[in-house]
């Protein structure tokens, strides 16, 4: 057999197996029932308004003091380790880990995500609210990490996180799982407070659009499947996703304690994409070609 031949054999090969693992991964996990999609939608609704009655009755910078004076007797490293959390880069890499096998999770994922850039870059430059350290007088709070001073609503960590464990939580089958995952989504939105660049009712509205658009997310997802579908749609988002990951390696945010847990992240999430989408299907689909003769 010529070698192009043999080329074109593995190359479908590969598609197939991908197709196949598509396949298996959409039956291991059903869409979102309507107790799953109220709860999430409940917790969104709890949020917007906490957000607003703070904001409408004591002002926008209500609870900041109070809340990052409470923080602040808990070390630092642990709230930069949550605060990445929300960094769009570790959501890219952690999902990684669920593309393959739960193709629908990350197929919602993507739409989440794509629905609450909308919503958090718009508002963002529309408002551009003044951060508390722009605001405040320097050493009058704990300020952990960078001073960003413009666009601080909503707060876009807690947009990321609410999307990334929000999707978690809906596809979740346990509501101690939904707990979970909700809990650490408001430990990522109360990091931001504690180290000092958002005023709480920046976090709630981060928290409460995030989690509605997972909803809207999931809900055109499941409309449009052609990620799920199509190994090739996968394929590219999966690309996308490995190339942003990339910076996690270079960059850690202005958070030096989470730089080396950043960096093993960036290696095993691309680890984990090299070994499911080419090292082990190339090794399959060399050895199908071989039993083929």
């Amino acid at each position: 057999m010529s070698q192009p031949a043999g080329w074109l054999r593995l190359w479908r090969a590969l598609g197939e197996d991908l197709d196949a693992a598509l396949s298996r991964g959409a039956a291991r996990d059903a869409w979102p029932d309507a107790p799953a999609v109220a709860w999430l939608t409940h917790a969104a609704l709890a949020a917007l308004v906490l957000g607003a009655g703070l904001w409408l009755l004591v002002g926008y910078h209500a609870g900041f003091g109070t809340l990052n004076a409470a923080a602040a007797q808990l070390p630092g490293r642990l709230w930069q380790g949550l605060t990445v959390l929300g960094d769009e880069r570790v959501a890219f890499a952690l999902s990684l880990f669920l593309a393959r096998r739960h193709p629908r999770v990350f197929w919602a994922l993507i739409f989440a995500a794509l629905v609450a850039t909308l919503y958090s870059r718009g508002l963002k430059p529309l408002l551009d609210a003044a951060r508390p350290p722009a605001v405040l007088e320097p050493g009058s709070f704990n300020l952990i990490g960078p001073a960003h001073r413009g666009e601080s609503f909503p707060s876009g960590h807690s947009v990321t996180a609410g999307v990334f464990f929000g999707v978690l939580a809906l596809f979740a089958r346990r509501r101690a799982w939904r707990a979970v995952f909700l809990l650490l989504a408001v430990g990522v939105g109360l990091s931001r407070t504690a180290v000092g660049v958002h005023w709480p009712v920046d976090v709630a509205f981060g928290l409460g659009g995030g989690w509605l658009a997972v909803i809207i997310g999931a809900r055109l997802a499941r409309r449009s499947p052609l990620g799920i579908q199509d190994g090739s749609v996968h394929l590219a988002f999966v690309t996308l996703a490995a190339i942003v990951s990339v910076g996690l390696w270079f960059d850690d945010g202005g958070y030096p304690a989470a730089g080396l847990w950043l960096q093993l992240l960036c290696v095993a999430a691309l680890g984990a994409a090299l070994l499911g989408y080419a090292v082990l299907p190339l090794a399959r689909g060399m050895r199908q070609i071989a039993g083929g003769g």
